[in-house]
């Protein structure tokens, strides 16, 4: 049996600025954003060629705003930190380690996302 991640809610304290940050600036695809009653928002973006999603809104989460962790894997850090950059993202220097070539950023809130080129395996 496989067992898909498809969905993880980020905790945002502004969901227009948060959707205007993931959309324009990290390039997400914004896929839904329904008010399903008063009080309850769900907004789904997606990475582009990502099968996991993330939803922000509100109603959808007790955790405190800028709490998240995400990592995405890319097939090349530094074309992905061009195209951050490009969209105005304040995203750091590549890294490299023995596990991995990594740049990092934060969401308005201060949700931290890594973005990670797997090393090669031989």
């Amino acid at each position: 049996m496989d067992w898909k991640l498809e969905l993880v809610t980020i905790p945002v304290s502004d969901v227009d600025r948060a959707k205007a940050f993931y959309v324009e600036q990290a390039g997400f695809v914004a896929d839904h954003d329904h008010a399903v009653a008063e009080g309850l928002r769900f907004v789904q973006l997606t990475p582009p060629g990502s099968a996991c999603s993330i939803a922000i809104g509100t109603g959808l989460t007790e955790s405190p705003p800028g709490s998240a962790q995400a990592q995405i894997v890319v097939a090349d850090v530094h074309a992905a930190r061009e195209e951050l950059l490009g969209r105005g993202l304040d995203v750091g220097e590549v890294q490299t380690f023995d596990w991995g070539s990594f740049v990092f950023f934060a969401d308005p809130d201060g949700n931290r996302w890594a973005i990670q080129q797997l090393p090669p395996r031989g």
